[in-house]
């Protein structure tokens, strides 16, 4: 039986509430997380706190969060979301960040609203990413958003993801995941994307990122997974 690796993600959560949260609440959730067991746990972003001011306090969070760890617990894989070079230069100068995560929307649409980019400029900044993530001795992990379906009334079929994939395994992007930006997957949509895809990877990490809004999702991830 293949092995299942759950990334736990607060980070995505917390950027959706309209209220700030505390520094010190969300450093102590996620120390909570690490003495949970959890290895691996998608925590902070760094991106303009003018669009996104819930995650201003990202360096702060991390320098709290080792600080508060008890002696003997190993810090787990943080991942950090940057979306353009400035956030990557701030996630690289964080202590405990082990990973940078980049979301590489196959929707022009979403890509222009989300980093203001055309998908020319986001992949050359994965290509910057990638290198200097490496020099860093950091992990790099690219979410391929809109991975399961585009409400924007733009093209989409499972073979724009698999061109996707295909490119980031020529510039050697170790690891992906296929995400379900607006939570439209079904079991059905999942199992038929990844058995498009999967052949083309060629040993590379593929994983899919499904928003379990509900238990109808956590069921379609179940059934999707198994087939």
């Amino acid at each position: 039986m293949e092995a299942v690796k759950l990334i736990e993600c607060p980070r995505d959560a917390w950027q959706g509430l309209p209220d700030f949260i505390p520094t010190d609440h969300k450093v102590a959730y996620l120390r909570e997380l690490i003495l949970a067991g959890f290895a691996h746990i998608d925590a902070v972003s760094f991106v303009s706190p003018k669009y996104v001011k819930q995650m201003a306090d990202s360096e702060e969070v991390m320098s709290g969060l080792l600080a508060s760890l008890p002696d003997g617990i190993a810090l787990p894989e943080i991942i950090g979301i940057v979306v353009n070079e400035k956030g990557l230069e701030r996630a690289l100068g964080t202590p405990g960040v082990s990973t940078i995560g980049y979301p590489y929307s196959i929707s022009a649409y979403f890509r222009r609203a989300n980093a203001n980019m055309t998908r020319d400029e986001s992949r050359r900044l994965v290509e910057t990413l990638k290198r200097e993530a490496s020099a860093a001795k950091r992990g790099l992990v690219v979410y391929i958003s809109m991975a399961f379906g585009n409400p924007y009334a733009e093209p989409w079929a499972p073979e724009i993801v698999a061109d996707t994939l295909e490119w980031l395994k020529d510039i050697r992007v170790a690891t992906v995941s296929l995400a379900d930006t607006v939570g439209s997957a079904t079991p059905e949509l999942v199992h038929d994307v990844y058995t498009r895809v999967n052949p083309g990877v060629d040993g590379a990490k593929l994983a899919e990122v499904i928003e379990l809004t509900n238990e109808i999702r956590a069921k379609y991830a179940h059934e999707a997974m198994t087939g």
